[in-house]
């Protein structure tokens, strides 16, 4: 049993957990209509409850430690963590060996799967708030990808006054998501749009479109052949730009030019962005890499003439060529990724190409750093 002591609160993790908790807590905000639970309380602890009367263990499963439920006679389980870092989480419950989405919370894609989802009320969370003022909208776009033939979809966030002044243009930014998630995730726990919303209504960032698409995109197999022992050699990057590129500036009023475009993305996603940047650099302008680069996961230094084909090699072009160069990273993100983004950093400083860096306070890999990445880089682009 491994016991955690934090300030005057004695949390137990094991078979007899035991534990005082400040009682404040109140329902989490991405409760499902009506659900009193789970809860959280003024210290991030959070609360669980599932009605089960015929399980024999269940286990509240967040943050990557496990917290015993325990059950009353009429066969609700409650269980409560430790304190949780501010911002989102995925989490789940463990019922008798089986790990399975908490009924009580509105459902995230995350880790392939959709599951539960916790927010931790953060200091700073006005950013992300949902405010009176006037707001812009998320709409889906399904369309055929001839390269992977197969239905895709994308998210596009259009600014507020987008369907008010049809002779206005706007600059594009291309938002990715990260390992295991898929093109829903910045519309939905990434709050994109919100945060849109109340950066251009602060005047701190201007007017512009998100397209959110998914960043699997795979060769079709053809008939007969053997599937491949691993995963597929991916082709977004063909996707993104012979396919879904054109279709935005067929279908939305863009400023389809290099530099009225930008792409980021968090980590699987900040890798795809810069290597498709950098073979790209006639069709992008910005890049925003949240807690990756295309180094991952490797610390080692790099040898400028071999990494991605040498496109750092010339500093000073890649300074005319891309106006915004930005990167960011949470404090507590774990191994390798702080040795990752510092090699980058390093060889970016020695071909003595300029870059922002920005550094999310108390927070690891996950959605609260990501929420503040684009934030700060949303307001430095298409300036």
């Amino acid at each position: 049993m491994t016991v955690l002591l934090v300030g005057t609160v004695i949390f137990s993790y094991g078979q007899s957990s035991t534990a005082t908790y400040k009682e404040d807590f109140k329902p989490s905000s991405v409760n499902q209509q009506g659900k009193v639970y789970p809860q959280v309380n003024s210290e991030g602890c959070v609360r669980a409850q599932i009605l089960a009367p015929e399980a024999h263990h269940v286990r509240l499963d967040i943050g990557g430690v496990k917290y015993e439920m325990t059950k009353d006679e009429k066969g609700l389980w409650t269980g409560t963590s430790a304190p949780q870092d501010e911002g989102f989480h995925y989490y789940q419950l463990n019922i008798d060996g089986a790990s399975v989405p908490d009924p009580g919370t509105t459902y995230f894609y995350g880790a392939g799967r959709l599951g539960s989802g916790i927010e931790i009320p953060a200091h700073d969370e006005e950013f992300y708030a949902l405010k009176d003022v006037p707001h812009g909208l998320v709409s889906e776009k399904t369309y055929f990808s001839k390269l992977t033939a197969s239905w895709r979809r994308c998210f596009v966030y259009t600014p507020p006054g987008y369907e008010k002044d049809l002779s206005k243009r706007y600059p594009v930014l291309y938002l990715q998501h990260g390992s295991f998630e898929d093109e829903t995730g910045w519309a939905s726990q990434g709050k994109a749009d919100l945060i849109l919303d109340n950066l251009i209504a602060s005047g701190k960032a201007s007017p512009m479109i998100i397209v959110m698409d998914n960043g699997y995109a795979y060769k079709p197999q053809a008939v007969g052949e053997a599937p491949p022992a691993g995963r597929p050699v991916s082709i977004f990057e063909d996707v993104l730009i012979q396919e879904i590129i054109p279709m935005i500036d067929g279908t939305f009023r863009t400023k389809a030019d290099r530099t009225n475009r930008a792409i980021a993305g968090l980590s699987m996603g900040a890798n795809q962005t810069m290597r498709i940047i950098m073979n790209h650099l006639d069709v992008f302008s910005n890049y925003g890499g949240f807690s990756g680069t295309s180094n991952y996961p490797s610390t080692d230094p790099i040898d400028v003439n071999s990494f991605l084909n040498g496109a750092f090699k010339n500093g000073k072009e890649v300074n005319q060529k891309i106006k915004v160069f930005w990167l960011g990273l949470g404090t507590k993100e774990p191994n390798p990724f702080p040795g990752s983004v510092g090699a980058f950093k390093k060889m970016l400083d020695q071909q003595g190409i300029a870059y922002h860096y920005y550094e999310s306070e108390k927070t690891a890999h996950e959605w609260l750093t990501w929420r503040r990445c684009l934030k700060e880089y949303a307001s430095k682009i298409f300036k």
